[in-house]
């Protein structure tokens, strides 16, 4: 019997991102009550999770790799934080035409290649982001939160070299699988 795992496709941001988006996810959950966002590592969104066949995972890798030819590292900014109400908080990323490249190329060859689509959040296009607080997060809290939030200040950069797979282990998601842009 062929068992069905979960993945999506994701940028992991290198440190000291990584480790402020940590330690923003530990504080939503002691002081908000909101722990999903603990459950992944910090990441955005490139295409959102599907099932496929684990024995047929191969697949999955030649066509990141198909969508990834032509792209090279980049760099990304962030710049303040943002919300989608009532549940989501998150940190802002600067719009960046190499992101969103990376994202149609791996949108289109994941549905030519698997006929896997990527679907749309509520409709929203792709809206890049770095969650630090969603689904859990109840909707008086997130009003405590985003007060705590909304006008307060971060910006930061960083290189993306890589593009990463995760997979879900049945409680949480791991890296599973790294792409690197370098060529």
């Amino acid at each position: 019997m062929t068992n069905n795992a979960l993945y999506f496709i994701a940028v992991i941001p290198a440190e000291p991102v990584f480790g402020d988006v940590v330690k923003w996810k530990q504080h939503f959950a002691e002081i908000y009550h909101s722990k999903a966002a603990l459950k992944s590592p910090p990441h955005i969104t490139l295409h959102m999770p599907f099932k496929w066949r684990e024995d047929r995972e191969d697949k999955i890798f030649e066509a990141v790799k198909k969508s990834l030819d032509g792209h090279h590292p980049f760099e990304l900014a962030l710049h303040g934080f943002g919300a989608f109400k009532p549940r989501v908080i998150f940190i802002h990323i600067e719009e960046n035409q190499a992101l969103k490249g990376v994202h149609d190329s791996l949108k289109r060859n994941m549905k030519s290649e698997l006929n896997i689509f990527n679907a749309e959040y509520k409709g929203r296009g792709f809206n890049p982001h770095l969650t630090l607080a969603f689904r859990d997060l109840k909707k008086s809290m997130f009003l405590q939160a985003w007060k705590e939030f909304e006008n307060k200040s971060y910006q930061a950069l960083f290189p993306v070299d890589s593009i990463v797979l995760l997979k879900h282990n049945g409680k949480s998601w791991d890296i599973y699988k790294t792409f690197d842009l370098r060529k």
